[in-house]
């Protein structure tokens, strides 16, 4: 694809426009305003997903955080609750390894929450320009019957299984294995799970075994929460009764009602999330049926090692990928930067595909 490029010539000044010249003269530029003119902007600056930076491009997450902040703000409410109010009576009738044990959990439960809602889950970059032109030659080149446009899947073969590999129109790219394009970050995700909007982030191939982990961990401070609450309230009713108990102690009675409610969730997610991990599975695979026998009864999971064991170290104990994503570099002043509405794409496909992909993530989240 041709760019133009345009060249502005000064031209002298006619007969009789010297005053108009000197009208148009700017004044120079003060060192502040060099300066801010000079400053090199960083890629994460004009990033084309739906997605928030934070400490200078360091941390990512997704622009919905509504519902991150409700649970990060019931996980520090109850605990600070039992820590306050609970932790005091128990450690002096029970034993002081109560609120050690409810410590540690409350740290690496918060500590697994932040890693899933500010790592990147595995974003790919975009097609450049002029990857996106070429693509499309490709695709033209291959050919198409009648008016119908050529196709745009490709086939692969995966440990004796064929892969369909669907284009995106919105990256400009084939996607990957595994890959799909989240409708509300507005980016393909590598080993895409699904779209949490309680951790406020997609869940992918780089914050997958951080998403599981807080799962996991939240069962166990939720139900030792839960148990605890309850080994109060029992010892304290033996003297004053149990209404009298529920009176003097409210903040214990508030955590036993937001634990009843929650365990059970916490406890079918991370059941769940434990059955694809052992499958090696993902979220957005199991709801669409992908190696279901209801689609062949030869078809099985290419990702699969065959042994629970080998996909849970291949999941959640293999080396972390880097991000494909410079967020932090600087960008070229020079690069021109086209919108992707320039190639030849057919509109209706293009508004067919958004659609397949906004239903498929809108399941994938409900669902989830």
């Amino acid at each position: 694809m041709n760019v133009c490029e345009y060249r502005q010539i000064a031209l002298g000044p006619g007969p009789g426009s010297g005053s108009s010249a000197t009208s148009q003269a700017q004044p120079p530029a003060s060192g502040k305003q060099q300066q801010q003119q000079q400053r090199r902007r960083r890629k994460w600056e004009s990033f084309a997903g739906k997605n928030r930076f934070f400490c200078d491009g360091r941390l990512i997450s997704g622009r919905q955080s509504g519902a991150f902040y409700l649970t990060l703000g019931l996980i520090v409410g109850t605990s600070g609750l039992f820590f306050g109010f609970d932790c005091p009576y128990l450690t002096e009738n029970l034993t002081v390894a109560i609120p050690i044990i409810a410590g540690l959990l409350f740290v690496f439960v918060l500590s697994t929450l932040l890693h899933t809602s500010f790592t990147d889950p595995g974003i790919l970059p975009r097609s450049t320009p002029d990857e996106a032109a070429n693509l499309e030659k490709q695709i033209d080149n291959s050919g198409g019957s009648g008016y119908r446009p050529p196709p745009r899947t490709k086939e692969v073969l995966i440990n004796g299984q064929t892969v369909k590999l669907k284009y995106c129109f919105s990256c400009k790219m084939f996607r990957p294995p595994r890959t799909s394009h989240c409708s509300l970050c507005d980016n393909c995700v590598e080993r895409f799970d699904h779209h949490c909007p309680w951790v406020g982030n997609c869940v992918g191939k780089r914050n997958y075994r951080f998403f599981y982990m807080f799962l996991l961990s939240l069962s166990f401070l939720t139900a030792f929460i839960f148990a605890c609450v309850i080994t109060h309230l029992a010892l304290r009713s033996q003297t004053v009764g149990l209404l009298n108990t529920l009176q003097e102690t409210p903040a214990s009675a508030l955590e036993l009602v937001v634990c009843f409610f929650s365990v059970w969730s916490i406890l079918g997610l991370s059941g769940f999330h434990t059955y694809l991990v052992a499958s090696n599975l993902t979220t957005n695979e199991d709801i669409k049926g992908s190696w279901s026998s209801k689609h062949s009864d030869e078809s099985t999971n290419p990702y699969s090692y065959n042994s629970i064991f080998t996909n849970c170290c291949a999941v959640l104990c293999g080396p972390m990928p880097p991000s494909l994503i410079d967020r932090r570099g600087f960008l070229d002043p020079d690069t021109i930067q086209q919108s992707g509405g320039q190639h030849n794409i057919t509109q209706e496909a293009k508004m067919e595909a958004n659609l397949e992909d906004t239903c498929e993530d809108f399941a994938v989240t409900c669902t989830a």
